[in-house]
């Protein structure tokens, strides 16, 4: 698991709306920037679980997990 992912974040309006760049579907907004954040680091977390679990599952018995760099 990466790190650090690229929060894409804008002021519309009233509301503070953000992306994770990285990761489609991650996508939040948010009174202030600060709620932005904080809620695009959990919806985020939660992703990439989601998706963990889902990777498992899918794989079934007899799978190998392996490091990939990009």
């Amino acid at each position: 698991m990466k790190d650090a992912y690229t929060a894409i974040i804008k002021q519309s309006g009233l509301w503070w709306i953000g992306w994770i760049e990285e990761i489609p579907g991650v996508n939040c907004q948010e009174r202030t920037k600060a709620e932005l954040l904080d809620t695009l680091k959990i919806t985020l977390r939660e992703a990439l679980e989601f998706n963990c679990h889902e990777a498992l599952k899918a794989a079934g018995e007899g799978f190998e997990e392996e490091p990939i760099a990009v």
